[in-house]
């Protein structure tokens, strides 16, 4: 099953135009994917989800078995939009052995005492695994570009006061960096899970209303929505400036979750899909081998 062409290409960011983050929805795609009966969409959309979850689940297999790529899958969003959810419901099927997900928190002293990329250059997944960044080496043009004082020592700019061109370096930066990535064998796909303000609302009172979901919320998040307007700009500017044709944007829908979850399943299997992985073939020789193997075991005494 795939996610039909019209919707990845409403997705998709295009490499060179700008992200337009204004006027997409936050609730549904214009291009059809789910069927007309509104009334049917969660049931449909739960049934996609389950039948592309069975196909990362062998989509894996054969990456684990070609060990030739790796898949790097990059989730950025504003607080509540659904990254953990998506994570869990996503790679519900893929076996732990063959996955890793990095959770990027405040830098650490060490980490700071090197360059803005190189935490991430120490978590990126081997060949044959699948790597999740839950948020990534992006914050450092959107958290630090809305709190600039964040911005570490030994960049050209004063500190707290960074110029328009360090942004635009860090961007040519972070292309570089995937383009290096896409080169030597990791796939890169990167998905904005774009909720609106209103729903993440709705969402951190759902979290202060349940005690099962209270430790979800801290003070910061609220503190962080006062700069909601801040941050749609600094997603504008990222998303713009850094899709391109070997790590693309997608902005995907994330009022709805199980709506979201099913899109995301669809572009990690369309991402797998388009390296066209086969089984990996038995050489002559290893094929005598296993022969051998196979004869002595039949040969063993009952």
């Amino acid at each position: 099953m795939k996610l039909p062409k019209a919707v990845m290409e409403e997705l998709r960011v295009p490499s060179g135009q700008a992200a337009g983050l204004a006027d997409r929805s936050t609730s549904t795609t214009e291009a059809t994917w789910i069927g007309a009966d509104r009334s049917k969409y969660k049931k449909v959309a739960e049934k996609d989800l389950r039948q592309f979850v069975d196909e990362l689940t062998v989509a894996q297999r054969l990456f684990w078995a070609n060990d030739s790529h790796a898949l790097l899958i990059v989730l950025q969003a504003m607080d509540a939009a659904g990254k953990d959810g998506t994570i869990r419901h996503v790679m519900s099927g893929v076996n732990p052995q063959g996955c890793t997900v990095a959770a990027f928190k405040t830098p650490s002293a060490e980490e700071l005492s090197h360059d803005f990329l190189w935490r991430s250059g120490t978590l990126l997944p081997a060949r044959g695994m699948i790597g999740i960044f839950n948020r990534s080496y992006y914050e450092e043009v959107l958290v630090a570009r809305v709190h600039p004082e964040l911005v570490a020592r030994g960049s050209k700019s004063s500190p707290g006061n960074p110029s328009a061109q360090l942004w635009n370096d860090r961007y040519e930066d972070i292309k570089a960096f995937e383009h290096h990535l896409d080169r030597n064998g990791t796939r890169v796909v990167k998905l904005f899970l774009h909720v609106s303000r209103d729903q993440q609302k709705k969402r951190f009172l759902r979290r202060l209303d349940h005690a099962d979901k209270s430790w979800k919320f801290s003070a910061g998040d609220l503190a962080e929505r006062k700069h909601w307007d801040a941050y749609q700009l600094a997603y504008e500017q990222a998303l713009s400036a850094t899709s391109t044709p070997w790590a693309p944007w997608f902005v995907v829908p994330a009022d709805h979750k199980y709506a979201l979850r099913a899109l995301v399943g669809g572009i990690i299997v369309d991402a797998i899909d388009g390296l066209d992985l086969q089984v990996p073939g038995i050489a002559p020789d290893e094929r005598e081998v296993l022969d051998r193997a196979k004869a002595e075991l039949l040969g063993e005494p009952t």
